[in-house]
């Protein structure tokens, strides 16, 4: 049995959750609506204030979308009562951020600025000049609205420049030596 697949997710007070034919989820919460098409293979039964998902088989195929649902099902959850945030720091000298309307605007060395318009149901907000904070009830747009921004300069390892995720640790390098 799959450990992560056997848990329950619990639904908070104030989570609505429909199940409509072939398994296709919508949750509603306090933060929006998100509906995803969920695995048929999957049985998906909500008892007592909680979703237990089961497997009807042992095949492999299902043993990996157990586990799997059961995430997608409980992200779905956190994302309507809790949202999910990424921030980004921007290092280096003359690299920054600017934000106007949804249009998120930086400047990065390069002869351009690079201009990224947020996607629907994606707030990204700059504080200062070198913080993104991206927040949404969706965690895979949120995540990858984060990395298409991290792309534009990826964090170098000699002298740390780029953009990085706040908790994300830059192994770093030792410049050339010189002549000996």
């Amino acid at each position: 049995m799959s450990r992560i697949g056997k848990l329950p997710v619990t639904v908070p007070a104030g989570v609505n959750i429909t199940i409509a034919a072939g398994n296709l989820m919508t949750v509603t919460g306090p933060k929006g609506t998100l509906t995803r098409k969920l695995s048929e293979y999957m049985n998906i039964a909500q008892e007592d204030g909680q979703l237990v998902i089961t497997r009807p088989n042992d095949l492999k195929r299902n043993k990996a979308l157990h586990g799997l649902t059961r995430t997608l099902v409980n992200n779905m959850v956190v994302g309507v009562t809790q949202g999910y945030v990424k921030k980004l720091e921007i290092n280096g000298t003359g690299y920054r951020a600017a934000k106007a309307g949804n249009k998120l605007t930086l400047t990065l060395g390069y002869s351009h600025p690079i201009v990224m318009e947020d996607p629907d149901g994606i707030n990204s907000e700059v504080e200062g000049n070198n913080k993104i904070v991206i927040s949404g009830i969706d965690k895979e747009k949120v995540g990858q609205y984060a990395a298409n921004i991290r792309f534009k300069r990826p964090p170098e390892p000699f002298k740390g420049k780029g953009i990085k995720y706040e908790t994300e640790r830059i192994r770093r390098k030792a410049g050339k030596s010189g002549k000996k």
